[in-house]
């Protein structure tokens, strides 16, 4: 150890020596490296928790956004002829009047409420192409059940009356325009209602929302709507075959009871048809249901086939069921006696029709008639009766018994309409919700057609009931109920159903539960019919600042930046190499010198 240490003394204060200066070198290099590394990692530090800063601040951004479900109005051709909501996407102010002084209504989403709405002037700003931003409208609560023996209104249905007549008017005039810009529905709630508050105040103000004010802006991220490939509507059919004796050689005859399930509306993922058609489905299946327990035991089994068909494109003219009937073979087709088409049957007071393509003087048809009619008075419901003759050239269907009529097959229409609706109205849209129907009606409905059926099955006279309330084959309220609150949670336009959808596998089951030899059936929907898909979509409200609030946050923002360089600066390199950042470089002859 002594003869080590002059060794280390030498070799430290030694440096004079070429080795010397060599280390100490290394040694002022290794520090300037260390010290480099130093500052990069603490630059670094302040880097990170910059961007932490930054990113705290687009959270807070997006916290302040509100999210709304938008249904958008239904788009659709016919023959090639647009109509409905041309475009889905939106990302423009917010205002609350057609009228707004000052506003740029290119550039504005009018929100309106439906109950406040003054149709003749939404009307005369469609036909005159009045250009505008978008429109969003607003829809009162709707629930999707009611309690059984809850009390009617005074117009002998659950709700406002009028409110479903200025939805009925709405979706009227909105269904057959051609709109160029993106139309929304949504539901009213306390959120929504407080931001109407807020831009009615600003447009009340003589301040609309726009760029230079500020205000709330709408955004709809939605790409451009496609058409829909190859829209599919399928037909569901099941049997309850009649008891052939021994000596029957020829085939029994069959009857026929069949409702259209699917719907049509503004906003297709709205179109729930409580009514029409989801009441004519459920008496479809509670008569299905009845039948198949008297049909079970051999000794009370009629001597007629039973054919059950719940059909799709029923807003189509139809369709559905014109190309169920082609399917038949001659041989099924002639041997149906007859066909009772369950049409809207869930919000009518005492009064029911039958629309019929034949004469009323038909023996056929006046044996239907006077069966319903008989069954009808008993129960205290008037039932009228409706000609109307079909021309075969005209594509036009109004009822569906008119598909039976093209193929020479005797068939009414039981409905609460005593007018035939025209092309796409009245078919289970807006106005149509649970709170629209009445399940009494329909137990009343299923009654008199499962009473007329019977008789006329098992030739009976007089005044016996079959289905008699508190016996065993009573019509079941709870049943009608289950499936008629089902049916209006579940939106049923035909070109948006998939071919395994979850309600046409509910369908299938439930008839598969009741009846035999269950089919199902896909076909094309007439291609005069196109729609396109983007139905529903996410609105983003945001409250935007004016330009001036932006040009001073991007001022501070600025100023935060700049000082945060210096400071960065200043602690890893010092204030002489900040100072020399801003410094005019020298001349290109002073550096040559």
């Amino acid at each position: 150890m002594r003869n080590n240490e002059p060794y280390l003394l030498v070799r430290t204060l030694d440096l004079s020596s070429p080795m010397a200066l060599f280390s100490v070198d290394r040694t002022a290099m290794a520090g300037q490296r260390s010290s480099r590394c130093g500052g990069e990692v603490l630059e670094s530090v302040y880097a990170v928790l910059a961007l932490v800063l930054v990113l705290v601040a687009c959270v807070e951004l997006g916290d302040a956004a509100t999210a709304v479900d938008v249904y958008r109005l239904i788009q659709y051709d016919v023959a090639g002829a647009p109509f409905g909501s041309r475009l889905a996407g939106l990302n423009h102010h917010a205002g609350s009047s057609f009228s707004a002084s000052g506003a740029d209504l290119s550039r504005t989403v009018v929100i309106l409420p439906v109950r406040e709405l003054n149709l003749t002037l939404l009307d005369e700003c469609i036909k005159s192409k009045h250009p505008l931003g978008g429109l969003l409208l607003l829809l009162p609560q709707r629930s999707g059940s009611r309690v059984l023996g809850e009390k009617l209104g005074s117009d002998g249905v659950n709700g406002d009356g009028l409110m479903r007549n200025i939805l009925a008017e709405l979706e009227k005039l909105l269904v057959h325009a051609n709109i160029p810009y993106p139309v929304y529905f949504a539901f009213e709630d306390d959120k929504i209602n407080t931001i109407l508050a807020d831009i009615r105040r600003s447009d009340a103000t003589g301040q609309p929302a726009s760029a230079t004010t500020g205000g709330y802006k709408f955004v709809v991220s939605s790409w451009e709507p496609k058409k829909v490939s190859s829209p599919t509507i399928t037909n569901i059919q099941g049997w309850l075959p009649g008891l052939k004796g021994e000596s029957d050689v020829n085939q029994l005859p069959t009857i026929a009871i069949v409702a259209s399930y699917d719907t049509f509306g503004a906003a297709p993922a709205l179109s729930v048809g409580s009514d029409s058609n989801g009441s004519g489905v459920v008496a479809l299946l509670e008569i299905a249901r009845l039948f198949s327990r008297l049909y079970a035991n051999p000794k009370t089994r009629g001597r007629y086939n039973l054919l059950f068909g719940l059909t799709s494109g029923g807003p189509y003219n139809y369709n559905g069921t014109l190309k169920w009937l082609r399917s038949f073979d001659q041989r099924l087709r002639e041997s149906i006696d007859y066909a009772i088409c369950l049409n809207s049957i869930g919000s009518w007071n005492n009064e029911l029709w039958v629309h019929v393509s034949k004469p009323p003087e038909n023996a056929y048809i006046k044996q239907v008639y006077e069966g319903l009619s008989e069954i009808a008075q008993n129960v205290g419901v008037k039932l009228g009766i409706k000609h109307k003759k079909i021309n075969i050239s005209d594509p036009r269907v109004a009822w569906e018994h008119e598909q039976f009529s093209r193929v020479r097959v005797t068939a009414i229409t039981l409905s609460e309409f005593p007018v035939a609706p025209a092309l796409l109205e009245s078919s289970g849209g807006l106005s149509d919700s649970r709170n629209s129907v009445d399940e009494r009606a329909i137990q009343r409905s299923v009654t008199i057609v499962a009473e007329s059926l019977a008789r006329h099955i098992y030739g009976l006279q007089g005044n016996i009931q079959i289905f008699a309330e508190n016996s065993s084959l009573s019509v079941n309220p709870s049943y009608i109920i289950s499936w008629l609150d089902l049916l209006s949670r579940t939106p049923r336009v035909a070109p948006f159903l998939q071919k395994p959808d979850p309600l046409i596998s509910a369908l299938k089951k439930e008839l598969s539960d009741h009846t035999v030899d269950v089919h199902i059936q896909h076909e094309s929907i007439d291609g005069m019919f196109s729609f396109y898909d983007s139905t529903t979509a996410t609105l983003h409200i945001y409250q935007v600042a004016s330009v001036t609030f932006d040009l001073l946050l991007l001022l501070v923002a600025g100023s935060y930046l700049a000082l945060l360089f210096c400071f960065l600066v200043i602690t890893t390199r010092g204030v002489d190499d900040l100072i020399n950042m801003f410094r005019r470089p020298p001349s290109r002859k002073i550096k040559a010198a």
